[in-house]
Parts: C-alpha cells; sequence; structure tokens
C-alpha cells in the first residue's frame, strides 16, 4: 500500500516504522531536526516494544512534496494542528485515499471530515506509550501497540479491511470493532483522566490510582464522560466506570499521559480537546462536568506552552 504519516511522533513514527518495515511504500511527513534526522539517518525506535531502524525512510516537510496520492494517510498530528494540517493535505487526496484519524479525543474525525470530506475519513484510535526522544528515534514506553479503526455505520468495508491486513501484517495489533464511536469514547474515557490527573500531579498513574483521595478524583474524572457519552448518544453504560479503572490499574506504575510529558517539557498542550472538551461538551448537553473544570482550569496556564 502507498501511506502517508502525517505526523511522524511516537504515534506517526512507531506505526508507520512498522508499516515500513513490512513492504509497504510508507512517506512520513516530518519537520524540524527530527525531519532531518530521519532524511539523513532513518527512522529509529527503541524501548518496551524492542528496537527497529527504517535506514532509507521517505521523508518530506510537506505533503505537497508527494508525486503521487495514496492510499491511505495515517493522521497522526497533534489535535491543535488537525484542521491546518487537513488542509495541507488536499493536494494528495485522490479517489482512493482514506484519512485514518488517530487523535485523542473525540473530536478529530469531525474536525477532518470537514476540510477534507466526511466519506474520506475512518474515524480510529491508537493505543500506545511513545514519544520523539531525540530527533529521529521514538522511545517507546509501555508494553502495548495497537490501532482500532472503523466505517462509522459498521460496515466491514473493502478500505477498512485493506489497511486491517496491512496492519497485521506490519506485526502490530489492529482491530475493527462493530462500534468505532463506542470505542473512541471508551478511550477518552480513560485517556483524558490520565491526563487531567498525571499532568497536574505530576507524577505516574501508580501514586494517583493507589492515594484513596485522589483515585476519588480520577473516578469523578471518568464518571463524567461516561455521563456525557450516554447524553450525546454514545451506547455508553454504567459498567465502563468500573471497566476502565480496572484498565487504569493494569497499565505500570510509571505511566503518564503524553500531555504530561508535554508538560515537562514546556510545549503546548492536548487540554482544549481533553478536559477541555469535556466542559465544552457537557455545556452542549447540558451535563454538569465541575472535576473536569477544576482541572481545566488549573492547568489553563499551560496550555500554550510553559508561562513566561
Amino acid at each position: 500500500m502507498r501511506i502517508v504519516i502525517m505526523g511522524a511522533g511516537g504515534v506517526g513514527g512507531y506505526f508507520g516504522g512498522r508499516l515500513a518495515l513490512a513492504g509497504n511504500d510508507v512517506t512520513f511527513v516530518a519537520r524540524g531536526p527530527h525531519g532531518e534526522a530521519i532524511r539523513r539517518n532513518g527512522l529509529r525506535a527503541e524501548g518496551t516494544l524492542g528496537e527497529f531502524h527504517v535506514q532509507s525512510a521517505k521523508c518530506v516537510a510537506s505533503p505537497d512534496e508527494i508525486a503521487e496520492a495514496p492510499d491511505v494517510i495515517l493522521f497522526a498530528v497533534k489535535l491543535s494542528a488537525m484542521e491546518s494540517a487537513a488542509e495541507q493535505l488536499r493536494p494528495i487526496i485522490g479517489a482512493q485515499t482514506s484519512v485514518y484519524t488517530v487523535q485523542n479525543g473525540v473530536e478529530a474525525a469531525d474536525v477532518v471530515g470537514a476540510v477534507l470530506g466526511r466519506e474520506k475519513v475512518v474515524p480510529g484510535i491508537a493505543y500506545i506509550s511513545a514519544i520523539i526522544s531525540e530527533p529521529g528515534l521514538i522511545s517507546t514506553r509501555a508494553a502495548f501497540a495497537g490501532l482500532a479503526f472503523g466505517e462509522r455505520d459498521g460496515r466491514e468495508s473493502a478500505r477498512v479491511k485493506a489497511f486491517f491486513d496491512a496492519c497485521k501484517a506490519a506485526k502490530f495489533d489492529a482491530q475493527i470493532p462493530p462500534d468505532i464511536t463506542r470505542a473512541i469514547w471508551l478511550k477518552f474515557a480513560m485517556l483524558a483522566p490520565m491526563a487531567a490527573t498525571t499532568s497536574l500531579i505530576r507524577c505516574g498513574l501508580g501514586p494517583i490510582r493507589s492515594n484513596p483521595r485522589s483515585r476519588a478524583l480520577l473516578q469523578a474524572l471518568i464518571e463524567e464522560i461516561v455521563t456525557l457519552g450516554k447524553a450525546a448518544g454514545v451506547k455508553m453504560r454504567d459498567r465502563d466506570v468500573t471497566d476502565t479503572l480496572k484498565i487504569l490499574d493494569g497499565l505500570p506504575p510509571a505511566v503518564r499521559a503524553s500531555m504530561a510529558h508535554d508538560l515537562e517539557v514546556g510545549n503546548p498542550l492536548e487540554l482544549p480537546w481533553l478536559s477541555g472538551a469535556v466542559v465544552r461538551l457537557g455545556e452542549q448537553h447540558g451535563v454538569a462536568t465541575p472535576t473536569h473544570r477544576f482541572f481545566a482550569d488549573a492547568l489553563a496556564p499551560y496550555e500554550k506552552g510553559r508561562p513566561e
């Protein structure tokens, strides 16, 4: 398959590297020192999921350098860059091109679909903990990596099945959930609370979930998302709260959300699309979200990066 990785950070870099090593024609879109390092030395990965090196990785600074429309675009940019990145992709969208959104939050497919056409977008989720540890190097930090994606109506379409087969051949987990919208919200119910707590409390998940008071905060954050999902018409269930807590209890104690890493290094935060989105969507649907509002307000000074 011809695959473009729009955003070669921890998510796009790892999955794109695996897809390239499996024999697909993969082009990474990456700028700055990271992009320069990939063009010069290839793309490397190390950490909990082992090592690999895509020695002659194809990498461009902008999509308009790509001559041929791809079959798949793995859309892996930060939430704050979604609209601008989608606009950059217009020149390479062909009749057969599908864009797989794997952003955190619950709004990515709609945002990208508004730019490129709803029918071009396949909503998805990435399950991985990985960062750019130095230019050209992706470091994985947990023992799991996978993608889940699917058509909004639950059909197992030809395009979805073809990309699923490519992912399996690349030797990472892939799933086609029967209800991708519910799957996206379930991840949101896990990720947004973990991002809020590990960022503001400034530690890994272990101490947060083992302290009764901070665990109560974690549970309240999950409960607000499950309640909001129901109000938004998503097939969420009461037991999703306890099931999500069980998943978080099973993660390594040192795990932190990528937003916590961004806070630490002074990058802008995905806060408006995580706890901020819970507050905003809660107002739209008449659902109270006081715990997410507290975390969104407390982290607000860091939203655009480290305050001066």
